[in-house]
């Protein structure tokens, strides 16, 4: 899939991420630890954890890349949800134990489809107990597991766009809405599908998620683990990493061969080693340093310096000062 992965075969070892559609019944840990067994390979890691019971995009950094995960790991998720109306579990998803039930027979499709399309933008939500957010060093999920709960504080997310598939069984008591979501890092499908039961008066919870795209990588170029087992027998593996650079959601800066022994010991680059760069970059913003022969080198941080020449004139100069360094 992406064949210009550069130095990859020559040093016979793998820089990269490998778009993963983690099956259900697998922890995010599994599927890192299967393509470790599988690659043979010492660093890996994932962009961010899927609960066991949910499919989808699990994009597995290897090498170098696992360096990159907290550039990637931030962008915007998307998913397909469905919230089941009338029951809410204490997962607040269809593996969780009933603690109530509603009515939900008497509310119409139209005013289910209402609540779900007025949740766009910046709000509060509360991680569920089930989650994966730490509480005095220890996963939510395995106080829940003891039957520990604790309280959360609640957490900024942003709610992009709503877009509903299809909906079923309004009339009866367990209406379901199938519905696509785009967001931040952080927001959590099964609160949703809770709170818009608790909206409505009759209860939810999710009963089906699976996770689209997060960043760059789409459920519709996600190998199945089966996938990758018998490409890797068949030993093209490579041919479906993806390179860090193009993994990176961030600017290019082209640097000279000059410059690579200086970044590589994390040393700032002036302009007489850059050898394109865009115009309007802003202070503080990050960028990736890159090579034409060489790839990716780093990801370094914009710094302004004013200069006072002997004139008393005053010019301010980029540099680019690495903050991660990949060569």
């Amino acid at each position: 899939m992406y064949p210009d992965h550069r130095g990859t075969a020559q040093r016979n070892e793998i820089n990269g991420i490998i778009n993963v559609l983690k099956p259900p019944g697998m922890t995010s840990h599994d599927v890192v630890n299967f393509m470790r067994r599988i690659l043979k390979v010492r660093k890996a890691g994932h962009t961010g954890t899927l609960d066991p019971g949910v499919a989808g995009v699990l994009p597995i950094c290897l090498g170098n890349a696992t360096r990159i995960i907290e550039y990637i790991g931030d962008d915007i998720k998307q998913y397909r949800a469905e919230v089941t109306f009338g029951r809410t579990t204490d997962s607040q998803d269809s593996f969780g134990e009933t603690i109530k039930v509603g009515d939900a027979a008497g509310i119409t499709e139209k005013t289910a489809v209402e609540a779900l399309l007025s949740l766009p933008g910046l709000q509060s939500q509360i991680p569920p107990m089930v989650s994966a957010v730490k509480h005095k060093g220890r996963r939510l999920y395995e106080l829940a597991r003891e039957g520990i709960e604790v309280d959360r504080k609640p957490r900024r997310i942003e709610i992009f766009e709503i877009e509903i598939i299809r909906c079923w069984g309004f009339g009866t008591s367990s209406p379901r809405v199938l519905f696509d979501i785009k967001c931040s890092k952080g927001t959590y499908a099964r609160t949703i599908c809770h709170d818009i039961g608790e909206m409505l008066g009759c209860g939810g919870f999710m009963s089906f998620l699976v996770r689209l795209r997060t960043s760059r990588f789409h459920i519709s170029d996600a190998l199945t683990l089966e996938e990758i087992s018998e490409i890797t027998k068949q030993g093209s593996i490579l041919e479906t990493v993806l390179p860090i650079e193009k993994a990176l959601p961030l600017t290019s800066v082209w640097v000279y061969d000059d410059v690579i022994k200086s970044v590589r010991h994390g040393n700032p680059v002036f302009l007489p080693g850059v050898e394109s760069r865009p115009d309007n970059l802003e202070e503080n913003e990050l960028v990736k340093l890159m090579n034409s022969t060489a790839g990716c080198l780093a990801v370094a941080r914009v710094v302004y310096e004013t200069i006072t020449d002997p004139s008393l004139n005053s010019h301010t100069r980029y540099i680019f000062q690495p903050v991660k360094v990949f060569c």
